[in-house]
């Protein structure tokens, strides 16, 4: 078989290099050059990434679609790992608070490398992770937790990640902790509801700890150098 001797113009070279390596742009060259590139970002206001995993939820195995939620809010819930300190205590907070994360349309996901049959063992162990109600998604082969950018890969676990998604399937906020510091679910819940505010009500805006019942801004000309 013979060898073939392609040749590019300077010109695709440098396309090949702002397209592949800088990601200046985040349009695919649809194969033109024989990439690979990824077209998912994480970015705020970007499609959150997608993924299908197997789930512990409700004494049984469910397998997990992103997608599956679309027309929800819904919270990914990144942790390092079960068995462990911290974890039950965040975890336990959620579980607590699920029924009124659902009354706000919001959907929780739960996600450790571990697998599903570690979440079962776990579940039937811990008298506070009985008391979960929403999927534990498993994450053994790492994937998702890599496109999240929460994966520590010496350590195969994952940091601290909650990521709000809206029900159009776009990520609107997130906070990533070191795994020494559980999170606030009240703060959760707060940053639910502000984004649920803003989507409702078009060209206004929640000032810091904006709670329900709180003033708004709308923001314009006429309210610049007044707050």
């Amino acid at each position: 078989m013979k060898n073939l001797n392609l040749k590019f113009s300077h010109n695709v070279y440098k396309q090949i290099f702002f397209k592949i390596v800088m990601k200046k742009d985040f349009e695919c060259c649809g194969g033109e050059y024989g990439c690979e590139y990824n077209e998912e970002v994480l970015a705020i206001n970007h499609r959150a990434p997608t993924f299908i995993a197997q789930s512990f939820h409700n004494g049984g195995t469910k397998k997990v679609s992103l997608s599956d939620y679309i027309g929800k809010w819904v919270i990914i819930f990144f942790y390092p790992a079960d068995f462990t300190f911290v974890c039950p205590t965040e975890l336990g907070e959620m579980a607590d608070m699920y029924e009124k994360f659902k009354k706000l349309g919001c959907e929780i996901l739960s996600v450790s490398t571990d697998t599903h049959y570690v979440h079962k063992a776990w579940h039937d162990t811990s008298e506070t992770i009985k008391k979960i109600k929403f999927p534990m998604v498993a994450d053994p082969s790492h994937e998702i937790s890599h496109k999240y950018g929460v994966l520590i890969p010496e350590e195969g676990v994952a940091l601290r990640g909650s990521f709000l998604i809206n029900p159009e399937g776009v990520l609107k906020a997130y906070e990533i902790h070191d795994n020494s510091l559980g999170r606030s679910t009240d703060e959760l819940i707060r940053k639910l509801e502000a984004a649920k505010f803003v989507a409702e009500h078009g060209g206004e805006v929640c000032p810091a700890n904006w709670k329900p019942g709180k003033d708004t801004l709308r923001p314009g000309l006429d309210l610049v150098g007044k707050i």
